[in-house]
């Protein structure tokens, strides 16, 4: 018994050992397995390490490529417009500061000289970029390429006159000239890389004479004219931005309410202007500034003239009446120092049922003038346009795409005239009468009575109770109408009256790279619209729902020792939009609360004015001279970079 009791602990005593070395054997097996892993493990770590640095170094790199590659394009894009600009300056540094009238002002040599400048300066070597404020900015440079350099004249065209700009007939009144021009400019920034960026476009640069002596201007050649205006009298000139050359007969009174931007000359008779401060006096000063201090606080009034701002300058006659204006519409020359009489009229205009206008006068009807053909019936107009008799309401519309219609209300009679200048035809109804004439009213050079254009004089011996187009944002004004409306009494206007297509930009970059109120390159089509009154005032009662108004025309509220002026008569307006000019005897309330008047380019350096528009005589420098305005439009922009 005590002997198997011993083999059965030797044998258990086995078992347990041969376990036991068995487990040291696993245990050893698995630490081999583990370093195995372990060793894997720090190798795909280590992979992944140098993946992400080789992923970040290549991100680097090539974000530093492109960075360089932007820099160098935009080194490029900057060189062409400094490029560009000197093209332009160049050309305009060929004028001379005076010439005759018959020379055109930019001689033809003006473009090879102006390609040699630009290869000379930009071609050879590269230029910086790192210059005065920008010299900390990043590093980039440019060049042009001067094999791909051209300048050439497009086309030019005389104003005022006629024949070619090389040989130039008649009352020359300016030049216009289109230069196609292309250019490349190369970049380069960091490193290597670098930019190919092509630019070509169009110049279009208006030369307006300006003759010696005294000259008969338009008063359509003001953006504002005011005649009346006393320094420091209680009124202050309105802040904002103002177009076109202003002037006053009187002083200009500036206030501290807001800012002031004159684009064009300003000009006044008094030697001073007044500078209204809110919190203190009214300063008459001979300068173009003026501060006062209260206290510790500081004001400063000065408007910024980006042009000229000229103190005691000779004064500006007005006209004495309309005797031109009514006289236009019977000859087509309207000239005239004495007033119409009934037998002027009897004699030259005829009604819708080619009776004459009454010898002993009368108080109502809408005339014209034109002859009857007694053997062939033909009715052939004669004058310059429409004779009103009375109060009337007019609108003014479109008829196809060459007609323009006047519809004139007088009680409850209403008379439609449509004048088409493309056929030259005249077509007046009224009630069921229709009257067919032969012709178109022309306005007529007075020394020879040739036809100078064709343009419309409507003439109201009243008041106009209502003028307007037909409705809010309607066009109203034809292409190629050339039309002046005026009253004997006051013109009241109702609703917008809207040129077909706007002659000038009403906003900026409108035009890329171009203010507002800049010319529109083929939107003139010699539509205009002038508005007169010399003994009234134009009257502003918008009915439309918006509360906005806007008037395309030059508007004169003129006459010697008058008092018109352009007023509100009706609700306020919310934004009344102008584009032409305003010229008046005096200022009154326009009870707007934006005001934007947008001065009608066209009409600059008297080169271009509404027919029979009220006109003065300006004494101008000693020697002819040239205004230059010059507009710049790209047509191809392209990045030909090779990547």
């Amino acid at each position: 018994m005590a002997n198997r009791t011993q083999q059965t602990t030797a044998r258990t005593s086995n078992r347990k050992k041969k376990r036991s070395q068995h487990s040291q054997q696993s245990q050893r097996a698995q630490r081999g397995a583990a370093l195995i892993i372990a060793l894997l493990l720090l190798l795909l770590l280590t992979g992944m390490t140098v993946a992400m640095v080789l992923s970040t170094s290549s991100d680097m790199l090539i974000n530093g490529y492109y960075r360089n590659f932007r820099g160098s394009f935009y080194a490029a894009d900057s060189g062409l417009t400094i490029a560009r600009q000197d093209m332009v300056n160049n050309l305009l540094t060929a004028v001379p500061s005076s010439f005759s009238a018959t020379t055109q002002p930019i001689p033809t040599s003006a473009l090879s000289n102006t390609v040699s400048y630009i290869n000379s300066t930009y071609g050879t070597n590269y230029q910086s970029l790192n210059q005065g404020q920008a010299a900390t900015s990043w590093p980039a440079k440019f060049k042009i390429d001067s094999t791909r350099t051209s300048l050439a004249l497009s086309s030019c065209t005389v104003l005022g006159g006629g024949g070619t700009c090389t040989a130039p007939t008649g009352a020359v009144s300016g030049y216009q000239y289109i230069y196609n021009y292309t250019l490349t400019g190369l970049g380069q920034s960091h490193g290597t890389e670098a930019a190919t960026v092509d630019d070509a476009g169009s110049f279009t640069v208006t030369a307006t004479l300006t003759p010696s002596g005294a000259t008969q201007t338009s008063f359509a050649a003001w953006g504002m004219f005011i005649d009346q205006y006393g320094i420091c009298s209680g009124g202050t000139l309105v802040p904002g931005t103002i177009t076109g050359p202003v002037f006053t007969n009187g002083a200009w009174t500036f206030s501290d309410t807001g800012s002031y931007i004159f684009t064009d000359s300003v000009g006044s008779v008094s030697g001073q202007a007044g500078y209204s401060f809110s919190s203190g006096p009214c300063d008459q000063k001979a300068a173009s500034s003026d501060s006062y201090k209260n206290g510790n606080n500081k004001s400063t009034i000065a408007p910024t003239f980006q042009s000229t701002f000229n103190l005691g300058q000779s004064s500006v006659p007005f006209p004495q009446n309309d005797y031109s204006q009514q006289r236009a519409v019977l000859d087509g020359v309207g000239t005239s120092t004495s007033a119409v009489a009934n037998s002027d009229l009897n004699s030259s205009v005829k009604n819708i049922a080619e009776s004459p206008y009454p010898a002993n006068g009368t108080s109502t009807g809408v005339y014209l003038p034109y002859t009857v053909d007694p053997s062939t019936g033909v009715a052939t107009l004669s004058g310059g346009g429409i004779y009103v008799q009375g109060n009337a309401g007019v609108q003014l519309s479109l008829s196809g795409t060459t007609g323009q219609t006047y519809t004139i209300t007088q009680g409850g009679t209403t008379t439609t005239i449509t004048i088409n200048n493309a056929l030259k035809t005249t077509t007046v109804v009224s009630g069921g009468t229709t009257l067919n004439l032969v012709g178109v009213p022309t306005q007529n050079d007075p020394a020879t009575g040739a036809v100078t254009r064709d343009a419309t004089m409507l003439y109201v011996n009243g008041n106009i109770t209502s003028l307007s187009g037909p409705g809010q944002g309607v066009p109203a004004v034809q292409e190629g109408t050339a039309l002046t409306i005026t009253a004997a009494g006051n013109v009241t206007v109702t609703g917008d009256i809207l040129y077909n297509k706007e002659p000038v930009t009403t906003t900026q970059n409108q035009i890329p790279g171009s203010p507002a109120d800049t010319l529109i390159p083929g939107n003139n089509s010699g539509q205009v619209l002038g508005i007169f009154t010399g003994s009234g005032d134009i009257q502003l009662r918008n009915g439309q729902p918006n509360g906005n108004l806007e008037i395309d025309a030059s508007l004169a509220t003129i006459s010697n020792n008058g008092t018109g002026g352009l007023i509100n008569v009706g609700s306020q307006i919310n934004t009344l939009s102008i584009v032409g000019g305003r010229i008046q005897n005096q200022i009154k309330n326009i009870g707007a609360t934006t005001r934007n008047v947008y001065f009608d380019r066209r009409f600059a350096q008297n080169r271009f004015a509404p027919p029979w528009f009220p006109s003065t005589t300006v004494q101008t420098s000693a020697s002819n001279s040239a205004t230059l305005t010059t507009t710049i439009q790209r047509t191809n922009w392209f990045n030909r970079t090779t990547y």
